[in-house]
């Protein structure tokens, strides 16, 4: 979410940039792949549905651990994934379903990496590139094109990431955006 208005600026009059919102007109948090299961349909009804492009991303959300009793975000590493790996595989494959047919061209953008140390709610290190593991294989095999944040943010993790954190600095929020914009760029041309 912090990257989206930065989005806007640079693609400036060549592109309107659109980000579900809630009832009220507010930004929404697409957060995983069991939310974006229940909403998309609604999300890519908005502003009349018709997308010329649809970058999006899920995985950062499916890797947090939550606890069992009430849903929320976890410490706990012995608690569950919000979205065990079949579960996150299984939903990511119907919500692209419903993207592609808009007729839109999708651009999936990696999971960025989880930093090292304690991480609230927890989220393992390796779980990340294990679920983008598993969602570049399906954007392969549906031929999508990839905007991979993971490979991008990685070697410079400590100077765009918060620490202990999985958002990023004003920096990182930066540098991703304009990964972002150039491949939106890129996308909206072919």
């Amino acid at each position: 979410m912090n990257y989206t208005p930065r989005v806007r600026a640079l693609l400036g009059e060549s592109a309107v940039v659109i980000r579900p919102t809630k009832a009220d007109g507010r930004s929404e948090n697409c957060e995983g792949t069991n939310k974006g299961i229940k909403h998309i349909d609604r999300w890519l009804a908005q502003e009349g549905g018709n997308w010329d492009v649809i970058h999006f991303n899920f995985g950062l959300h499916d890797i947090k651990h939550v606890n069992p009793n009430t849903g929320r975000g976890s410490g706990d590493p012995t608690h569950t994934l919000q979205a065990p790996l079949p579960t996150y595989t299984r939903q990511l494959d119907a919500i692209i379903d419903k993207m592609q047919s808009t007729g839109a061209v999708l651009v999936f953008a990696t999971t960025t990496p989880v930093p090292e140390g304690p991480v609230r709610p927890y989220r393992d290190v390796n779980d990340a590139a294990l679920y983008n593991q598993e969602a570049l294989a399906i954007m392969r095999q549906r031929n999508i094109n990839v905007n991979d944040l993971y490979e991008f943010a990685l070697p410079r993790l400590d100077e765009l990431q918060k620490p202990a954190n999985v958002h990023f600095r004003p920096k990182g929020s930066q540098a991703l955006a304009e990964q972002v914009a150039n491949a939106i760029r890129l996308n909206a041309a072919s």
